[in-house]
This record gives C-alpha cells, sequence and structure tokens, in this order.
C-alpha cells in the first residue's frame, strides 16, 4: 500500500492540501530574496510555488499581493486554487467585467487577482495605488514584450516591490529574453527542465506523433492558383527595385512595410496585395476550404490597398475563389477533419485540440457534431461571436466534469489551462513559436502518461511552421542558461549586453 504523500504545513496554507515537493520549495526561497524568473515545464505546479511565495508574504503582514494573469479564465483558476488552499478570507478576482464603483472596493483585498489590462487601466486611472502590493507575480512572464499590458504595469512598481515572473519557457529569441528581463528589473532565474533530477519523478511521459495528410487534387488546384497570384506580386516587387528573398518569407514581407511606406511607395500595392495572399494561403493549407472563404469574404468587405485588383481582375485568386465555392458546394474541407475523425475514435478520455484561427474552430465544432462526437468550443472574448468569461468558465467545467469529451481551444487555452485528465492533444495546426508549442504541449501528461498529435499538411506552411518551431524549441532550451550567467556577469561587473538595459 503506497504512503500518503508529505504535505505542507504552513500557518497560512490548509493542512494536507499542498504536497511537499523539494523543489517547488527551493525555487520560492530563490524567490523570496530577489526579483525572480521561475522557469519550470507546464504541469510542475508553478502556481504553488506563487502560493509558497504569497502566504510567505502575507505571514509577514507586508502588504498586498497581486497575481496576474493574461487571460480571464486563467485569472479565475487562480482565484480558485488560492481561495481553496489560503486561510485567508480577503481574496478577490478583478476583470474588466466588474465595474468601476465595484473595483474600487475589490482593490482593498489583501489578496488580488487580476487581468493585466485593467489592472493598467486602473494605475492610470490612479483608482488604485501600485504601492499598495508589496508582491507582484506577473503569470506568463513572457508575455512581456513590447506594449502589452505587462510592461506598463511593472514600469509603475516601487524599487521595493518583490516581482516575481512565471513562465514555461523563456523565448527563443535573444533580444526577447532580454527585454524581459530588463522590464521586470529581474535579478536572477530559477530554472528546472525535463532533466532536471529533483522534477523527474513528477513528470509524466508524452508521446509525440506527427501525422502527414495530402491535400486532395481539387484543393492542390486552388493551392497552385494561390501561388501562382503570389509569385505574380513578387516578380512586380522586384520590377520595382524591392529585393525579396527566394524563399516567400511574410515575416519579411510584414518587416518591409515602413521601408515601402517611406522610400519606394510605388511598391506599396504589390507589396499589401503579396501580404493579403500570404495570409490566404496559409489559412486555405492549414485549415481548409470555409476558412480561406471567410477570409476572403471579410478582407473584401475591408476594401483595402489593392482589394479590387484581387479579387475582381487577377486571374489566378478570380479562379482560385470561384473553384473554392465550387469544392465547399461538393463538402470538401480538408483532408485534417477526416484524420481527426480517426485520431479522436482511437483515444479513450478526454481530448484537447488546438487551432489558431476561429473560424476554423468552428468549422471543426460543427464536423465533429455531425460525427456524434460530444464537443465543445473555447474561444476569446473579442468579437461579436466571443465567449464571455462566465461561459469560458463554464465551458471549461464541462470539459472537466466530462459533459464534453473533446474541447477545440483557441490561444486561450493554450496557457495555464489545467485539466489534468487529458489524455491527448492534437495540433489542428502548427505555430512557428516555441514557447506557443510548449504550452500547448504541457496540456496533457499531467497525472498520467500523455499523447500529442501534430497534424501537418505535405507540401504547405504546416511544413515550414515544423522546422521553425524545432528549432525555436533547441534555442529556448538553453535561453534560461545564456541569461542567468548574463545576470551573474552584471552582478559581478563584467560587461555583457544586459549593460544597456540595467
Amino acid at each position: 500500500m503506497a504512503s500518503k504523500p508529505v504535505t505542507i504545513n504552513h500557518q497560512l496554507i490548509k493542512k494536507n492540501t499542498i504536497e511537499h515537493r523539494e523543489y517547488q520549495i527551493n525555487l520560492a526561497e530563490q524567490a523570496k530574496r530577489e526579483n525572480c524568473l521561475i522557469v519550470l515545464p507546464t504541469g510542475l505546479g508553478k502556481t504553488v510555488v506563487a502560493l509558497h511565495i504569497i502566504a510567505e508574504y502575507l505571514s509577514k503582514d507586508t502588504g498586498g499581493v497581486l497575481f496576474l494573469a493574461p487571460t480571464r479564465i486563467l485569472v479565475n483558476q487562480h482565484y480558485e486554487f488560492l481561495k481553496n488552499n489560503l486561510l485567508i478570507d480577503d481574496i478577490t478576482l478583478i476583470t474588466g467585467e466588474d465595474l468601476i464603483t465595484e473595483r474600487k472596493k475589490l482593490w482593498m483585498n489583501s489578496v488580488i487577482c487580476a487581468t493585466p489590462e485593467i489592472t493598467k487601466n486602473d494605475f492610470q486611472r490612479k483608482l488604485v495605488s501600485p504601492k499598495q502590493f508589496n508582491l507582484v507575480i506577473f503569470d506568463e512572464a513572457h508575455r512581456t514584450i513590447g506594449n502589452y499590458a505587462y510592461s506598463t504595469i511593472a514600469g509603475y512598481l516601487d524599487i521595493d516591490t518583490r516581482i516575481i515572473g512565471l513562465t514555461a519557457t523563456l523565448p527563443s529569441e535573444k533580444i526577447k529574453a532580454e527585454e524581459i528581463l530588463k522590464t521586470l528589473k529581474i535579478s536572477s532565474i530559477a530554472q528546472r527542465t525535463d532533466e532536471s533530477s529533483d522534477v523527474k519523478p513528477y513528470l509524466q511521459d508524452t508521446k509525440t506523433q506527427w501525422i502527414s495528410v495530402e491535400l486532395p487534387p481539387k484543393m492542390k488546384e486552388i493551392q497552385h492558383l494561390l501561388q501562382r497570384a503570389l509569385d505574380a506580386r513578387y516578380q512586380e516587387l522586384k520590377r520595382k527595385g524591392v529585393n525579396v528573398s527566394q524563399n516567400k518569407s511574410l515575416s519579411q514581407l510584414l518587416k518591409m512595410r515602413d521601408y515601402v511606406f517611406h522610400q519606394n511607395k510605388w511598391s506599396i500595392k504589390p507589396l499589401f496585395t503579396a501580404i493579403r495572399i500570404h495570409y490566404a494561403l496559409s489559412i486555405f493549407e492549414s485549415h481548409g476550404i470555409s476558412s480561406f472563404l471567410r477570409f476572403c469574404e471579410r478582407a473584401r468587405k475591408k476594401r483595402g490597398v489593392g482589394i479590387r485588383e484581387l479579387f475582381e481582375v487577377d486571374p489566378n485568386f478570380t479562379k482560385a475563389l470561384e473553384l473554392a465555392k465550387v469544392a465547399q458546394s461538393e463538402g470538401i474541407e480538408h483532408s485534417k477533419i477526416a484524420k481527426l475523425k480517426e485520431i479522436l475514435h482511437s483515444v479513450d478520455g478526454k481530448a484537447l485540440v488546438f487551432t489558431s484561427y476561429r473560424d476554423s474552430v468552428e468549422i471543426i465544432y460543427q464536423k465533429l457534431v455531425d460525427m456524434g462526437i460530444e464537443v465543445g468550443f473555447l474561444i476569446g472574448k473579442a468579437g461579436e461571436t466571443g465567449l464571455k468569461q462566465k461561459k469560458q468558465i463554464e465551458t471549461v467545467q464541462k470539459f472537466r466534469d466530462g459533459t464534453y469529451k473533446v474541447l477545440i481551444a483557441t490561444r486561450v487555452g493554450e496557457e495555464g489551462l489545467d485539466i489534468s485528465e487529458v489524455n491527448l492533444v492534437v495540433f489542428y495546426d502548427n505555430v512557428p513559436s516555441s514557447i506557443r508549442y510548449i504550452q500547448r504541449r504541457g496540456r496533457t501528461g499531467r497525472k498520467e502518461q500523455g499523447k500529442l498529435v501534430v497534424l501537418i499538411t505535405k507540401d504547405t506552411i504546416d511544413e515550414t511552421y515544423y522546422w521553425i518551431s524545432k528549432r525555436k524549441i533547441n534555442a529556448a532550451k538553453n535561453m534560461g542558461d545564456k541569461m542567468s550567467k548574463a545576470l551573474q556577469n552584471q552582478q559581478k561587473g563584467t560587461k555583457t549586453n544586459l549593460d544597456a538595459y540595467f
């Protein structure tokens, strides 16, 4: 008979609720001493580490605690966790759905779980003073890039405020990692990886399977026409003196916008039309006929640069549209749909399907409903079709309770969603981001062995993103060590790239 796990004994943590794990204690101890970025693989309890730190600060009666997370559903998850495990009463939840008059009272609590946008706005309105917080925790701290609200909030905090960042991985790009450390005023990195000896006993294996599918012949014909339309724009850009590479990179075109606006204005139309075709082709290749047609319909209504020429004059693009409408009327969607059905029927238990595109969620959802599969979907709040906070929480709870066997989710489900019984995660599309790949993957293999299936359409953007994400994941693995050494050198007075920031 297995012995009961040892639990944490702390005056502010409920007895027999939190398992004693040495690595969590050690990470928390380091974070109590200095501003710290905690890097811990998904499923190993970043929120528990936060609980240790919060309990210690509250026991010293040193001021308020602010726990930030990027989505309403994740903020609610943290709120429920703290409420169920901390022995204090004044814990509250604040999101943009609370009225200003209500928020003014809510900000007076000892522990506050909040979304970054409403926190930033209320700091700016002076509805609450940043000085009341002695501990601020930034969950999913990799978001602290550019003009994201985390950056603004960090700028309001006093030098004496303890700042803790939580993330499953640092970015693969050094400049982004440095920006996070600088913005959050980080002094050290407390990191564990899948290879760390003290976390290995708590890790479950996740088997990854890459499954390739082929576009059906009619979709290949449409793909060819879209590629020809794109080729024509690249040739035009070259004729107008724009130096574009042969690999037809969307990111390269996006970076060229300022140059074209200020130094090569006669190239504006082919550049923006090429960007639009890139998006259309990517959606077509990864998500299918209906998502492609919906994208085109929205683009047409916006009436931007080159729209009329693309949708009414271009022989390749107009023919592609015509063939796509015929294919849709014949019930052709994407080869991934049939493969997804096959995968879902082969696995017992809960499955989480990730797709980056909201139209794709709706299409997959309807196809699975038609197949008799119990399925729900989770999308963000924005737009007419978005889900309000209450509905998001209700959807996740139904998935936990088993009302849905399958949950289809966009990015809102990638970060921090804790459903320990998920046996299978499916990437309906690939993402060229190490962070998003790791976040998605971490939704399975929490209590027992998990399975990850990545669907890849041959000879499409899916294959390109596969290689990009693999390269970035390898780069991200070493970033914590590199940044730790840079911080140590900084403290010793050695010249490093971080000198420019601190």
